[in-house]
């Protein structure tokens, strides 16, 4: 009898011990407590469950590994490619090339904040202002485009051109301010309207400033930027004490999942990547990377029965051919096409060949390096950082201290509005004893053999002239120079010197892709070419991509299953 108490007595403890212990199992999973220490945290994680959604315009490419610089074809003997195993991490790009219609919008808004009749941002406008003169040809008549292509509306749709790379980099800098700017209207944080109705240069919006001090976007203007969502207008909820519970973090932060990455150029490695778009291509050997276009096969002809015989992209088809005969054996178009013409890729992308060609973010080396990267290839890292003020704060830009650039052409374009943060670039501070930098310009690291030119000796004496150092440099392309006098006069100096043995220099940059004046050699995504970073034609565009973050995809199940 006694020893059955005793059975009953350890059964009930025991009982006990996995009440609490599911009790405390449960607890601790709860949203409010923290997997690390357990304690009870005062308010959920904001923005814990938020997935990265794609940003206007653009679409999904999933990520993976692929032949980097494999072309069919080399009868230009160019010698540019060498075929690399490359892996790109997954990220967003724009369905279609920019077209007029989105450039337009960002003039117009340049136009409106940033007036051209004010002396301080006079050159703004007409700096961001495509080149419409490129149409121009010494024996051709193509005045019609030169007046109408950039504007008229019959040309919308259409690809824009005459745009140069630094035009490009500040459009779809301009696009994330204004994107994440929507957003945060949208979810609350901001006044309904403020991005059209209360903007001027001296109250614009900046992502980072928003994000480093919420007091300083719009110039400090407490009315546009709320405390909280919808301005904390809703009743704080009273606790189980009866104390009033003061939301925390009233501005939006990055852990909050509303704002997007910054809009970019693609890298060299992402655009190719996503023009070949292997993913859909099962059939051929992707690891070798012997897909010659953006579709299957090796036409550029459809072979489809519905569409059998027509051509998959706008491109010249032979000399003095630029679209067919007309109405047979057409690509409908002569100059570039409206956008969404031909059929997409397997990603979705459109015009991935032909069109137009595109800039991409990298600068132009005639070697891609296997052997120092193979994730996520890029040449032209330039890391910077925060400028800090006397006062210990983030220096702002304001319409005093904006940055200009003058270009080769003359034309003067700024690359530092009010608003923004002021940049430096990073120093010792960031660079001691790390393995994976050691500067702020990463542009020439690793860059190619000694020999590759004749003019080059190793090392440079402190008796050289500035001549002779000159000559010393790997990639000694000319150097003109274009400044301005006091009295706003353009003064131009150009590089008369015999020793120049090449065009590549560290403002040369990538443009892949074929255009409509070009043949069909260009149109494998593995080509490319470079170009003059502020010079612009009728034959490249661009198109913007956005950086994924989190899962590499939003797959439910293994693929395994």
């Amino acid at each position: 009898m006694k020893a059955n108490k005793i059975m009953g007595l350890r059964l009930l403890i025991s009982i006990l011990l996995v009440i609490g212990f599911s009790s405390c199992s449960k607890k601790s999973s709860s949203k409010n407590t923290s997997r690390a220490t357990g304690w009870n945290m005062d308010s959920k994680k904001a923005g814990s469950s938020k997935k990265q959604q794609a940003g206007p315009g653009l679409v999904f490419v999933e990520g993976g590994t692929f032949t980097m610089g494999k072309v069919e074809d080399d009868v230009m003997h160019d010698w540019n490619n060498t075929p690399t195993q490359q892996h790109v991490q997954s990220f967003y790009m724009d369905e279609t090339e920019v077209t007029n219609s989105m450039y337009l919008d960002y003039l117009d808004w340049l136009k409106s904040v940033y007036p051209p009749t004010e002396e301080n941002y006079k050159n703004i406008y007409e700096g961001a202002s495509p080149d419409t003169l490129v149409w121009r040809n010494r024996l051709g008549y193509n005045e019609t485009m030169t007046n109408n292509y950039l504007r008229h509306p019959s040309y919308a749709e259409y690809p824009v051109v005459g745009v140069n790379w630094i035009q490009a980099v500040e459009f779809s800098n301009w696009r994330t301010q204004r994107v994440n700017e929507a957003l945060l209207e949208k979810n609350g944080y901001l006044k309904k309207n403020a991005k059209t109705l209360d903007v001027t240069a001296d109250s614009n919006f900046d992502t980072e400033t928003y994000l480093n001090s919420p007091t300083l976007a719009y110039g400090g203007n407490e009315e546009i930027v709320l405390k909280g969502k919808n301005g904390g207008k809703k009743t704080p909820k009273a606790g189980k004490d009866g104390k009033v519970i003061e939301p925390k973090n009233v501005y939006a932060q990055r852990s909050s999942g509303i704002l997007l990455p910054e809009y970019r150029l693609p890298t060299e490695a992402e655009w190719e990547y996503a023009a070949a778009a292997d993913v859909g291509q099962r059939e051929y050997n992707i690891y070798k990377g012997q897909k010659k276009y953006p579709w299957s096969g090796g036409y550029t002809r459809s072979g489809k029965r519905q569409s059998k015989g027509d051509q998959l992209a706008n491109f010249k088809q032979g000399n003095g051919d630029y679209g067919g005969i007309a109405g047979w054996s057409d690509d409908g178009a002569d100059i570039t096409n409206e956008v969404k013409k031909y059929p997409a890729n397997d990603f979705g992308l459109y015009d991935m060949a032909g069109n137009v060609a595109e800039w991409v973010q990298d600068v132009y080396r005639p070697i891609i390096d296997n052997e120092a990267n193979d994730f996520n290839y890029f040449r032209g890292n330039q890391y910077t950082k925060n400028k800090i003020g006397a006062d210990g704060k983030v220096e702002i830009v304001t319409k005093e201290n904006m940055k200009f650039d003058t270009l080769s052409n003359g034309r003067i374009v700024a690359r530092k509005f009010p608003g923004q943060i002021a940049q430096v670039p990073v120093d010792e501070k960031e660079t001691y004893l790390r393995q994976n930098f050691d500067k702020s310009d990463n542009t020439n690291y690793r860059d190619g053999d000694k020999q590759s030119t004749r003019y080059y000796n190793f090392g440079s004496s402190e008796s050289d002239t500035e001549k002779q150092k000159d000559e010393k440099i790997m990639y000694n392309s000319p150097k003109h120079n274009v400044t301005t006098d006091s009295l706003g006069k353009m003064v131009r100096k150009y590089d008369k010197s015999s020793k120049r043995t090449t065009l590549i220099n560290d403002e040369v940059r990538v443009y892949k892709g074929g255009s409509w004046r070009d043949r069909a050699y260009w149109l494998d995504p593995a080509q490319r070419r470079y170009f003059p970073q502020d010079m612009a034609t009728d034959y490249i565009g661009f198109r913007c991509a956005m950086s994924r973050v989190g899962p590499k995809a939003d797959k439910k199940k293994s693929a395994r299953n």
